[in-house]
C-alpha cells in the first residue's frame, strides 16, 4: 500500500467512527429523561383543562 491509500483509509475509519458515535449518542436512552417517569417530555401541560 502507498502512503495516500493508507491516509484515505485512516480518514474513512476516522469519520466512520465519528458517525457512529454520533449515531450511538442519538439511540441511547437519556439518564433521568425517561418519558415513563410521568415526565411531560418537554411540554407545558400546565394550561389544559379536563373536557367534563
Amino acid at each position: 500500500m502507498d502512503t495516500q491509500s493508507i491516509l484515505v483509509f485512516a480518514l474513512f475509519a476516522a469519520a466512520a467512527v465519528y458517525l457512529g458515535r454520533m449515531l450511538y449518542a442519538n439511540v441511547k436512552p437519556k439518564k433521568g429523561n425517561a418519558c415513563g417517569s410521568n415526565c411531560k417530555c418537554g411540554m407545558d401541560f400546565s394550561q389544559v383543562s379536563e373536557k367534563k
